[in-house]
């Protein structure tokens, strides 16, 4: 398979210290391999099957997306329902118009809520949920919106009475990964250490290590089989699948549609979506050809100040997209 070559490449140029590549089939096929180091510093450790990865914003579809979707299925949500719906308190005493934006606007990162904000800094846990809910958020044009989603995660905890950290998983994925067993991540100057096994997303963090945006862990075993599942139609209804599918601009809901400079690779089908996740991690999906891969890297070992590992991605979906077809 080209992909070894192309990632042992980047592994010797220094692009990422390690990667687990996979590629899994509509007929149940599945390759995979895991290539350098989970770990440079302090000391090497090398990269292993088995070995967890922070998924980062691949929290928001492989998480987050699916449990929205799984509450509309059991008739607990609908996409068109109001977030004051189910977060009475959200904007108390304020007239906002955050109150009417929908599930399926914050979704579709179509609400206009800001893309992101230094709310670690606010306080943590429990405080900062509340803050979140009370601040009057400016709105503005659609733009990929992590604060959409920390919002949906809060009304997932509160739709099913439990925080997320507590909602059941499946296998190879989870929130909270054994250290010793995790890819290393940043050299955190706000927490003073490599970060092995505890989420690099600040705001995560600070909302407990589950949030909707990012927290979740994952194996190239656990998210190759959330992609099979998904090409396979075990994921979720098939009604629920057409709604995820429906076009918003550039993305789906959850997920971002093929489009010009689009990281996995020009030669992918038009219907082909994905996500990428800052850690350095990435899935994507071809339907029309019946494959997925997901590419799950360190890239921010030991610091996020490196070089995009966009032209990676595209070259590993290309070479791919090539073989396949």
């Amino acid at each position: 398979m080209r992909v070894r070559a192309i990632l042992e490449e980047a592994i010797a140029r220094g692009t990422v210290p390690g990667a687990a590549f996979g590629v899994v089939f509509a007929d149940g096929r599945r390759e995979s391999l895991h290539l350098g180091l989970a770990q440079k510093e302090p000391e090497p450790v090398p990269l292993e099957a088995g070995t967890f990865f922070d998924l980062a914003s691949l929290t928001k579809p492989l998480f987050t997306l699916k449990e929205v979707l799984r509450a509309v299925e059991e008739g607990l949500l609908d996409l068109d329902d109001p977030l004051s719906l189910h977060l009475p308190e959200l904007l108390w005493l304020k007239d906002h118009p955050l109150k009417g934006k929908t599930i399926r606007e914050l979704l579709a990162h179509t609400s206009g809520l800001p893309a992101w904000e230094a709310v670690y800094t606010w306080g943590e846990g429990q405080k900062l949920k509340a803050r979140l809910l009370q601040y009057p958020w400016p709105l503005g044009r659609p733009t990929y919106s992590d604060i959409g989603y920390m919002l949906l995660g809060i009304l997932l905890e509160r739709v099913r009475g439990k925080p997320l950290g507590e909602f059941a998983l499946p296998p190879g994925l989870t929130f909270s990964p054994p250290p010793e067993q995790s890819a290393a991540t940043e050299r955190c100057p706000w927490r003073g250490r490599v970060l092995r096994g505890q989420v690099h997303d600040e705001n995560a963090f600070a909302l407990g290590g589950a949030a909707g945006h990012a927290g979740l862990f994952g194996t190239l075993e656990g998210v190759l089989g959330e992609l099979q599942a998904l090409l396979q139609g075990r994921w979720l209804s098939r009604a629920a699948w057409e709604e995820m599918l429906t076009p918003h601009g550039e993305r789906f809901l959850g997920w971002e549609r093929k489009h010009p400079g689009w990281h996995g690779g020009s030669l992918a089908s038009g219907g082909s979506f994905g996500h990428t996740g800052f850690t350095g991690v990435s899935v994507f999906l071809d339907p029309e050809r019946g494959y997925a891969w997901a590419l799950l890297t360190n890239a921010v070992h030991p610091t996020r100040h490196r070089p995009s590992i966009a032209p990676l991605r595209r070259a590993v979906g290309n070479t791919l997209a090539a073989e396949v077809s």
